[in-house]
């Protein structure tokens, strides 16, 4: 029996809310599919998007309800701090753990259509960086869904799409103006019903752990899924490798990492040791020139020459450091 893909999932991060209005400017308003739209937002962050989007095309966007229904024709706002899920026609937004330190997650959402929707299931990764995305988009087509993409040529912020298209090759590759064209022509084409692959066995825990924030631990043996010797930058709790060929991890609680997310967070945080040790460094020299002079006014020439030594090697130490800090990057100063 033939079928129409009526699930739209958009997911973008950096960059994105310019191709999300091109795309969606690009959409009529007899468009047939629910859209659910996916953004990397500050968790308490106050998101004007449902409101950019309305102005930007005819479809209407809202913040997505918890236990709302998925309706065709209207683009669903994943609210900040909350991952958007699907439950059979029902809306759900779920405080489970982040993923790539994100909470909406493009990869949580996706992985929900797949379980979900399966076939009828598209998926849309634009503009951002790193790789959210990435896997939920695969999870997508092994469901029997399609896959598109922003061209990176056009992307704001090319690292999202391209790393889609590294895991997950399609032929849908456009500007974002074009996608929601293309997009208006997939969704009313008439699919012929194919047997879909069940959902694997890790695409149901990975949506079991966003939409119940069931532990990890609780449903794999602690025996069952190797320890990778990393740490998890939210919980500091050890990683446990769920997919070796794509470097994806979990820690016990459920917080989910990329290789590459998990390479740039623990840059950062090596980052905001070295600045903290830095202001340290400082602190301790101006602490041992105030002693220094304190000393000499009192006459005592061997604690003079001892504190004198101290904000020497500590002013040293923290000019190598700041050099060192500022090479890296050169147009900022400290991390907030």
């Amino acid at each position: 029996m033939p079928f129409q893909r009526d699930v739209v999932v958009l997911g973008a991060s950096a960059g994105g809310v310019e191709a999300l209005r091109s795309l969606v400017g690009a959409l009529p308003a007899d468009f047939p599919a629910a859209v659910l739209v996916v953004m990397h937002l500050s968790p308490g962050a106050s998101s004007a998007l449902p409101q950019i989007l309305s102005r930007s095309g005819a479809l209407p966007a809202v913040p997505a309800q918890h236990r709302g229904p998925l309706t065709g024709g209207v683009i669903h706002v994943a609210p900040p701090d909350f991952h958007l899920l699907i439950d059979e026609g029902t809306l759900l937004l779920s405080h489970g753990p982040t993923e790539n330190g994100h909470r909406p997650a493009v990869n949580a959402t996706l992985r929900s259509a797949a379980v979900t929707a399966g076939p009828a299931a598209i998926g849309v990764v634009l503009s951002g960086a790193l790789d959210d995305g990435a896997a939920g988009l695969c999870s997508v087509v092994e469901r029997g869904g399609l896959a598109m993409v922003q061209d990176p040529e056009e992307a704001l912020y090319p690292g999202m799409p391209a790393n889609a298209l590294a895991l997950t090759p399609t032929e849908h590759v456009y500007p974002a103006e074009v996608l929601g064209k293309v997009l208006d022509q997939l969704v009313r084409v008439p699919v012929d019903q194919a047997p879909a692959n069940p959902p694997s066995p890790g695409l149901l825990l990975e949506d079991r752990i966003a939409r119940d924030s069931v532990r990890l631990d609780a449903v794999v043996p602690g025996d069952g899924t190797p320890a990778s010797g990393y740490s998890c930058p939210d919980c500091q709790g050890t990683l446990l490798e769920i997919d070796h060929p794509h470097g994806r991890y979990r820690c016990r609680i459920g917080h989910a990492w990329s290789a590459e997310a998990l390479l740039n967070a623990h840059d950062a945080e090596f980052e905001r040791a070295l600045w903290t040790a830095l202001r340290s460094l400082d602190e301790k020299a101006a602490l041992a020139q105030r002693m220094q002079r304190d000393s000499t006014h009192r006459g005592l020439a061997g604690l003079t020459s001892r504190y004198d030594t101290t904000a020497r090697e500590c002013t040293t130490a923290a000019e190598t450091l700041r050099r060192f800090l500022i090479a890296q990057h050169p147009e900022t100063g400290p991390p907030a």
